[in-house]
């Protein structure tokens, strides 16, 4: 190999490179999942995305899959149920002879609590009956569950792209969050406690596959504050969604598109169970 051609290998177009991949974005028409879409379709990459709302992801499909290099395919599913799962393994087998990226980041949240009283009858009140068995529940089976089976659905499928490419690995990312790394429950114990769960997961996720001897990468990202369906309550007609400007800034959003293709792209092929904050 001369030495242009390893100067080749270090150029953020190869580095960085999804052009040709496939890839699936849970909860892909809004919010995080919609910029992942963006980022990887923009690139060249063919993604899929999928979510409950058949509507909200055509509408992504029509807006932002227009002179660019990559595509946006929409298949409406539930993530929660098992049959709908392995339904879009086989729509996506059907279509596609490898996946190469898949990014976890379908999610929802939690009614809130006032962890600030000092008396410990209104506390225990507030902690005791603000929420029940059923919320965590609906939020364990959304946030955790569904990243362990979606991910074990595909990983056949995942390991056909590695193998179709050399030099490249698959990878699965699941989009957690911070609150599931830091100490404080922001009012909502029963999120937290979902996210925290999801970071662990990602943890063994990693562990198990890289020890069952398949090459697939699995690793988390835990983003702060950004515009979501689930931050500002609702998205306007192209799907965005916008919260106060002293709440986000543009260059925490670049910097997580950065994060998540160093994740995806070769520059990250020898990282497992890595969870960036």
């Amino acid at each position: 190999m001369s030495a242009q051609q390893q100067n080749q290998r270090f150029s953020l177009d190869n580095v960085f490179n999804v052009k040709g991949k496939v890839a699936l974005v849970t909860g892909g028409g809004s919010g995080i999942g919609l910029m992942a879409t963006q980022a990887l379709a923009v690139n060249g990459a063919k993604v899929y995305i999928t979510g409950r709302t058949e509507e909200k992801l055509e509408r992504v499909a029509s807006l932002y899959s227009k002179d660019i290099p990559g595509q946006i395919i929409p298949l409406a599913a539930d993530i929660t149920s098992k049959p709908s799962i392995e339904h879009l393994v086989q729509q996506i087998s059907a279509k596609e002879p490898a996946l190469h990226i898949l990014i976890n980041n379908a999610g929802i949240s939690s009614a809130t609590q006032n962890t600030e009283l000092t008396s410990a009858e209104e506390l225990s009140s507030e902690l005791f009956n603000k929420t029940s068995f059923e919320e965590w529940e609906s939020l364990y089976r959304t946030n955790v569950s569904q990243l362990y089976f979606v991910t074990a659905a595909f990983l056949p499928l995942l390991q056909k792209g590695t193998e179709r490419e050399h030099g490249w690995s698959s990878t699965v990312v699941n989009v957690s969050s911070i609150s599931g790394i830091v100490k404080v429950a922001q009012h909502h114990f029963p999120y937290n406690a979902s996210k925290g769960a999801a970071v662990h997961l990602t943890r063994m996720l990693a562990h198990e596959v890289a020890s069952s001897g398949l090459k697939i990468r699995v690793n988390g990202i835990a983003p702060g504050v950004f515009p979501s369906e689930m931050t500002a309550g609702e998205s306007d007609d192209t799907q965005k969604s916008s919260i106060p400007k002293e709440n986000i800034s543009m260059d925490r959003r670049l910097w997580w598109t950065v994060g998540m293709f160093w994740r995806l792209g070769r520059s990250s092929s020898i990282v497992w169970g890595f969870c960036k904050r």
